[in-house]
């Protein structure tokens, strides 16, 4: 909960610091709002056959605050889904396992605009559980069981870095896409290799103006 507030903190005081920047006619402070698709997987687990990629949203507000004349940090606030899917067999029996974790992610992008329209970015996501479900279902009888205490066996800070790209077609509307490799093990009490996050991103961005 400390780190959750800490990180809500830091976007808000971004927030602040944003209205309160000096801008020029051309390089307005700016806030807008964006949303799209995830592709989330995580790291290799040895005790799984066949893993795939599962497919979330993610939606949220940003502001983005120019430092010099071709660069600005972009902080946001996302409702963001991770997780996987996989494929395992036990005893003959075939199994396939989803596994569903919402975040409140706090991205910090730094970025650097190549021409006016089009961007590059990099930086820190810090991201805050908010649920995680584990779904098992059978695939012989088609039976299956959903575990919503999942939550109790992760960490609930998590932290990623993110390289991206945007492009705006007009001062308003642009897409975006971006990769989050996860930098921090998502289990609490984890004996093996670290478990992390990681997500492709793409979406829509609009700037309010």
């Amino acid at each position: 909960m400390k780190k959750l507030i800490f990180g809500l903190a830091v976007t808000a005081s971004s927030l602040a610091f944003a209205q309160q920047t000096p801008s020029s006619s051309s390089n307005p402070v700016t806030f807008g709002v964006k949303g799209g698709m995830n592709v989330s997987s995580l790291s290799k687990d040895e005790g799984l056959d066949d893993q795939k990629s599962k497919i979330g949203f993610n939606a949220g507000v940003f502001a983005n605050i120019p430092i010099a004349e071709s660069f600005s940090v972009q902080p946001e606030v996302l409702y963001s889904q991770y997780g996987s899917k996989a494929d395992q067999t036990i005893f003959g029996t075939k199994y396939s396992t989803s596994t569903k974790l919402d975040y409140i992610a706090v991205p910090v992008m730094f970025q650097y605009n190549l021409i006016p329209n089009l961007y590059v970015e990099a930086g820190p996501e810090f991201g805050f559980l908010v649920s995680a479900k584990n779904k098992l279902k059978n695939e012989n009888n088609g039976n299956s069981t959903t575990s919503d205490n999942y939550k109790d066996q992760l960490q609930t800070f998590n932290f990623g870095i993110g390289l991206g790209a945007g492009y705006y077609f007009t001062p308003n509307l642009g897409i975006t896409a971006r990769y989050v490799a996860g930098v921090t093990d998502i289990f609490k009490d984890n004996s093996g290799d670290a478990i992390r996050n990681n997500t492709f991103q793409v979406g829509l961005a609009y700037k309010f103006k």
